[in-house]
């Protein structure tokens, strides 16, 4: 199989050729455009996931050999969530290159999220089934580059964080509703907003009901550490 000049280019971008393009070409497809003929990428991002996390779980030991487990969880969860995979698979413009169902590109799906994040995994699954642990590790840690020693010490999302600082407090799980949804199906702008038991509450927008969700978690927890 002869990849496109298209692929052939994100492979430059990546600083890896597959031996096998095939595994390329299906790591790159999305359910919505998916047949009994054209395999999509669940089973290679379910694969890849654990790959990129043997990996991060490695990358942080050897980074900092005096960290404790209470030290390296949360680096280890800012660095395999799907954020950061989305992140990195805007930094090689996955997003470009995937194949997707009409409904899903008037949508917007090249730029949504956990699309980006689904892909990312699954590229690392292709490498991996391709040229083996070794080429999936140096194609991890070539991507996720300084990320890995610039993780932050204590790198909980902002949901997690206050989850963890309302139930210290004795208090019920914080309430995320959505407060106002604006703009086109393929590029909708969320408004949510974040409320404890005792009353305290905090808003925020972006362009994912998560992000917005963390954004609002993030303003809440400052507001309550001040």
């Amino acid at each position: 199989m002869k990849l496109s000049a298209e692929l052939s280019a994100f492979c430059d971008r990546i600083g890896y050729r597959f031996q096998q393009p095939e595994l390329l070409v299906r790591a790159l497809t999305h359910g919505s455009i998916s047949s009994s003929t054209r395999p999509d990428n669940q089973r290679l991002e379910f694969l890849g996931d654990r790959v990129l996390g043997l990996v991060m779980a490695e990358a942080l030991l050897d980074a900092d050999v005096e960290a404790t487990e209470g030290v390296l969880a949360p680096r280890y969860n800012a660095l395999v969530r799907k954020e950061t995979c989305a992140a990195v698979a805007r930094d090689i413009e996955l997003g470009a290159v995937l194949k997707l169902g009409k409904s899903e590109m008037v949508s917007g799906g090249r730029r949504k999220e956990a699309l980006l994040g689904d892909g990312m995994e699954a590229l690392i699954a292709a490498v991996y089934r391709d040229g083996g642990f070794a080429a999936a590790r140096d194609l991890i840690l070539s991507l996720w580059g300084q990320r890995v020693h610039e993780v932050e010490e204590d790198a909980r999302d902002p949901k997690t964080a206050l989850q963890e600082l309302v139930q210290a407090r004795g208090e019920s799980t914080p309430i995320y509703e959505i407060i106002k949804r604006e703009g086109p199906d393929h590029a909708p702008k969320f408004t949510i907003a974040v409320t404890l038991a005792s009353g305290e509450r905090a808003e925020a927008k972006a362009g994912a009901k998560r992000q917005a969700e963390q954004a609002a978690a993030k303003a809440l927890l400052e507001r309550l550490e001040t």
